[in-house]
């Protein structure tokens, strides 16, 4: 078992870099199904869902190596399964994606049902919809594993989704990419890490237009060549260290951003009081001149402020006095850190959508879990506030997204360290 012990009270000074966007890389990975020709891809984070698809790619028979730290090599010729059913693909919640390469590769795709993390339903009705009306069926296999097939070549079709959905947008394109004729993706989300992949798709010879907007065309091809391709920064490990610079009152920079894609959150730090600078591929943060004040936030699809960072921008908001409120749009129960943040002092009382936080009372230490990866980066923002030593558990859930935290954080002025326990007798070693 590991865990993060963290000491509190250090203020985090300095420069970070980011790493490549965890929600692209696990859409463009399985998108090499499609192609005909081998990909390398560039500025990959170095996380474990990225190491789990790339296994369950060799799983298949794809040739899968990771040539340095941040590129990886995939040659999807050998590719001789439609099935991703073993218990890597129930380890992450992006597995969905094999449904839509694989259906537009094999006209068939048999895929576990997705985990990951475990915060609210995660229905695959939208993703169903659009690939039937390309024309394709499915049925539920024992419970936990979709099977859907097409006796021929997918065939394009006007598609309305009836909620905004990253994954379904992002699954049904993948299907359209070869299917013949025209697909429209109408009421599609326009998150940045669905313009990437749009991107990707294109290079290789896609006929994809639209992405970022809510409506997206695809004009199906019959070939897809290799390319080398790098992924876009992540914005939302970009957001999480934005947060825990403000909630120690430090000041970092920020780089190997995309400024735009982080609009949404600047506006908020700098509505608390924080001074932000904008450059063309960095943002610098200073919490560190004046008191910060509260303030309210509410989640929405993109361009709106992200569901993914609310954990820790409501961890922030602790730290700060006055009473904020939390309006989350996106998961029902998104919740589930609220117990932990409560055992460490914070006073926050939760009705059905709404998280009131009554801030400015200090952060005490206390052991707490991760109850899912964005939880998690908070619990963490939460130790490097506290006072005395604060443990972090289930820290797979958080390893899912944040590349080299410990690192980055350590380098920034944190007291953190991972380490190895023994859940029996809780001895450490480090």
């Amino acid at each position: 078992m590991e865990k993060y012990v963290i000491n509190g009270g250090n203020v985090l000074n300095g420069e970070v870099s980011i790493s490549g966007a965890k929600n692209a890389a696990v859409a463009i990975i399985p998108a090499v199904i499609l192609c005909d020709e081998p990909c390398r891809i560039e500025n990959i984070p170095n996380i474990s869902d990225v190491s789990l698809i790339g296994r369950i790619l060799q799983e298949m028979g794809a040739e899968v190596k990771r040539e340095n730290k941040s590129t990886l090599y995939i040659d999807p010729r050998k590719i001789n399964s439609y099935c991703a059913t073993t218990d890597l693909v129930r380890g992450m919640r992006a597995s969905y994606y094999l449904l839509g390469a694989l259906l537009g590769r094999c006209h068939r795709a048999k895929v576990c049902l997705p985990g990951g993390c475990n915060f609210g339903a995660r229905p695959i009705d939208q993703h169903l919809k659009g690939f039937a009306a390309m024309g394709a069926r499915h049925e539920l296999v024992n419970g936990a594993i979709i099977d859907v097939r097409s006796e021929s070549r997918l065939r394009g079709n006007n598609i309305y989704l009836d909620v905004v959905s990253v994954g379904a947008t992002m699954n049904i394109m993948l299907a359209a990419v070869k299917a013949e004729g025209q697909t429209i993706i109408e009421n599609a989300a326009k998150e940045p890490h669905i313009v990437d992949l749009a991107n990707f798709l294109n290079s290789m010879g896609a006929q994809i237009r639209g992405a970022g907007t809510d409506t997206i065309k695809i004009r199906g091809v019959d070939y897809l060549h290799g390319i080398t391709y790098s992924i876009i920064p992540d914005q939302i490990e970009a957001g999480t260290y934005m947060c825990a610079v403000a909630a120690t009152r430090g000041k970092v920079l920020v780089k190997n951003i995309t400024p735009k894609h982080l609009e949404s959150i600047t506006a908020k730090l700098r509505e608390i009081g924080c001074e932000i600078k904008e450059y063309d591929e960095a943002i610098f943060v200073d919490a560190s001149k004046r008191p910060l004040n509260r303030c309210n936030v509410k989640t929405m699809p993109h361009p709106g402020f992200p569901t993914d960072c609310q954990p820790q921008f409501a961890t922030l908001l602790c730290t700060v006095m006055g009473t904020s409120i939390i309006n989350e749009n996106v998961w029902d129960n998104r919740y589930q850190y609220v117990s932990e943040l409560t055992m460490m002092g914070a006073h926050i009382s939760v009705e059905g959508r709404l998280a009131i936080i009554e801030g400015g009372n200090k952060l005490t230490a206390a052991p707490v879990k991760a109850t899912d990866l964005r939880a998690g980066a908070a619990m963490v923002i939460a130790g490097l506030c506290a006072e005395g030593t604060t443990e972090v558990t289930s820290i797979q859930y958080i390893e899912r997204g944040y590349e080299n935290l410990v690192e980055k954080l350590t380098a920034l002025g944190a007291d953190i360290k991972k380490v190895y326990y023994d859940e029996a007798d809780r001895s450490l070693r480090a």
